[in-house]
């Protein structure tokens, strides 16, 4: 009777605690905890998900997102999440070095750029350029998608797949959140659009080789100072047909961006002349825009402003 007793008891115990897992993984399903790289993914996933996640992105305010480097603390975060939405496609440097070391934890890693096919950015004969700067020869992937509305949009339908997947019960909420989104990717194409048709010129200087997805949607024409990644930094020779096609073109401004100090387009803006405007990348925000409670509308908004006043 005593081994009879002890056993149900044994039994009960084990049955609750298989109960108390699943409501731990019923209450995790309710609301998902979800990393991210750059803002896009962040702000993208907070407003389809809505109050059903918790999003986080690993990038501090203000960070470069080429060359930042997660801490021990953002790998053990990382690792207690559901979702980790990053973009792949070689923009985060840490992400294959993640991937190893995360590969047995809890967390799904999904490079969300790498899921979205993509047209390679156009090389074109810029005037003034040669096609030895790096970052910008044939066959490199550009992988600052979000900057195309189009691409951005796509991104979003992404980040409702795979919500969706993980808590399907709310896919008809997802899904109205998502369309909600989409009319704004499209007043944003709509935009650009207008702006290009508009404009006196079609090209610009900028910090980096961010741009290029506006070239191949809205023939809008980046000369970049530095590569896809603001650590290639370009040869003597590239400097030189930069300054020579500012002055030959009467080029007025020089575009920075929120979270790069270039200090080649310092040069290049004294030997010109030329006054700085600035440009936003959303790849990051700074700690005074999250304060502001700027979005990726509102930031690409003000773009289209800034780029109206370069191009005049």
């Amino acid at each position: 009777m005593k081994k009879l007793l002890l056993a149900l008891f044994s039994l009960l115990l084990l049955l609750a605690g298989c109960s108390n897992n699943n409501m731990g993984n019923e209450k995790r399903k309710e609301k998902l905890d979800v990393y991210t790289t750059v803002y896009p993914l962040r702000y993208f996933t907070e407003q389809i998900g809505g109050d059903f996640v918790n999003v986080k992105s690993i990038y501090p305010p203000g960070a470069d997102e080429h060359t930042y480097e997660p801490s021990q603390k953002d790998m053990m975060n990382l690792a207690d999440a559901d979702l980790f939405f990053y973009i792949g496609l070689g923009l985060e440097g840490f992400a294959d070095k993640a991937k190893t070391v995360l590969k047995n934890d809890h967390v799904q890693m999904i490079a969300i750029g790498e899921e979205i096919n993509l047209e390679p950015t156009i090389e074109d004969e810029h005037a003034g350029e040669d096609h030895e700067h790096a970052g910008h020869n044939h066959g490199d992937i550009d992988p600052h998608i979000w900057i195309d509305p189009i691409y951005a949009k796509e991104m979003a339908k992404k980040i409702l797949d795979s919500l969706s997947e993980q808590i399907p019960e709310q896919r008809e909420l997802f899904e109205k959140n998502y369309a909600t989104l989409a009319i704004q990717f499209d007043e944003i194409d709509t935009q650009f659009k207008e702006l290009a048709e508009n404009a006196a010129r079609k090209k610009f200087i900028i910090a980096h080789a961010a741009y290029g997805y506006w070239e191949n949607r809205y023939n809008l024409k980046q000369i970049p100072i530095s590569g896809i990644s603001s650590s290639q930094e370009p040869s003597q020779k590239k400097l030189k047909n930069i300054v020579d096609t500012v002055k030959s073109e009467q080029i007025p401004y020089i575009l920075y961006e929120q979270n790069i100090n270039s200090r080649l387009a310092d040069v290049i803006r004294q030997e010109t002349g030329t006054e700085a405007l600035r440009i936003h990348n959303l790849a990051v925000l700074t700690e005074d825009e999250l304060n502001k409670k700027e979005t990726y509308f509102t930031l690409m908004k003000n773009n289209i402003k800034v780029l109206e006043k370069a191009l005049q």
